[in-house]
């Protein structure tokens, strides 16, 4: 008879090594970078209360939850990933309690509003529109690296088109990026310039950016199919011109993502 083998457990480091290969791990990577070199910009001591109460409360909320759902506890990484973009995205001027709260809708929301075995919204998106309404709070996108020296604009290049070729999202930011400013181009040839002209300007540039890269590209709420991919990036920009247009919300690139989930959960509901 031959022995059993007996698998043995993989040492920690071997573990880590493996979870920062993939596309979750690096991003819990690359915000921090982010985060961090925008934090120059913007003051350490400003953005330190927001991020901690994001990240935290969505830890807080998510653990808990994934115990139950798995039988065992997990590091909640997408709630870290979450918190993280919700921080970078509102105002460090709001009070801790704002991110906490807005981090807790998202978490919560990507369990209740569901289409089969996946979240329908990007939970970020849908908590900072709710909590704009809640709290009328302030979106400056402080993350994307607005207010940091001009040569910041490469980190957030790189940092960004390195995920989104992992997560193989290029045709779909390349159709939202297009669509967005060619939309915007057209305005500013035949309409009111001076009404467009912020959005080729800081901080809009660097939020569209930012928006298109870290936020677009979710994949449990955008298509993986490259055709899909060129319709979903459209849909994202032209109600984002829209809502803009017509509304001028703070919210208007969160309010076109929002609308682009709801097609693709509708058309993967139809498969």
């Amino acid at each position: 008879m031959t022995a059993r083998a007996v698998a043995t457990p993989h040492p920690l480091g071997v573990k880590l090594k493996r979870f920062f290969r993939t596309p979750k791990g690096m991003l819990i990577l690359l915000l921090p970078i982010l985060a961090l070199t925008a934090a120059i910009g913007s003051g350490f001591a400003l953005v330190a209360p927001v991020v901690l109460g994001g990240v935290l409360c969505a830890v807080i909320v998510d653990a808990p939850i994934l115990r139950y759902r798995e039988g065992e506890w997990l590091v909640p990484d997408g709630a870290i990933l979450t918190g993280l973009i919700v921080a970078m995205v509102l105002s460090p001027m709001e009070p801790w309690y704002v991110a906490a709260i807005t981090s807790a809708i998202a978490i919560l929301s990507k369990y209740v509003i569901r289409v089969g075995k996946a979240n329908v919204f990007n939970p970020a998106a849908l908590a900072l529109v709710a909590t704009f309404y809640w709290f009328n709070t302030g979106q400056s996108w402080w993350g994307a690296l607005p207010e940091v020296t001009p040569w910041a604009l490469v980190l957030l290049f790189a940092t960004g088109l390195f995920i989104t070729d992992r997560v193989n999202k290029i045709p779909l930011v390349l159709s939202f990026l297009g669509t967005y400013y060619l939309l915007v181009t057209l305005t500013a040839f035949v309409g009111e310039p001076a009404k467009v002209a912020e959005l080729y300007r800081t901080p809009d540039l660097q939020a569209a950016l930012f928006f298109a890269f870290f936020m677009v590209t979710d994949p449990p709420t955008s298509p993986p199919k490259q055709r899909d991919q060129l319709v979903n990036g459209a849909i994202t920009a032209v109600v984002s011109y829209a809502v803009f247009e017509l509304i001028g919300a703070a919210y208007f690139l969160l309010a076109g993502l929002l609308a682009a989930n709801a097609f693709e959960a509708f058309r993967r509901s139809r498969k």
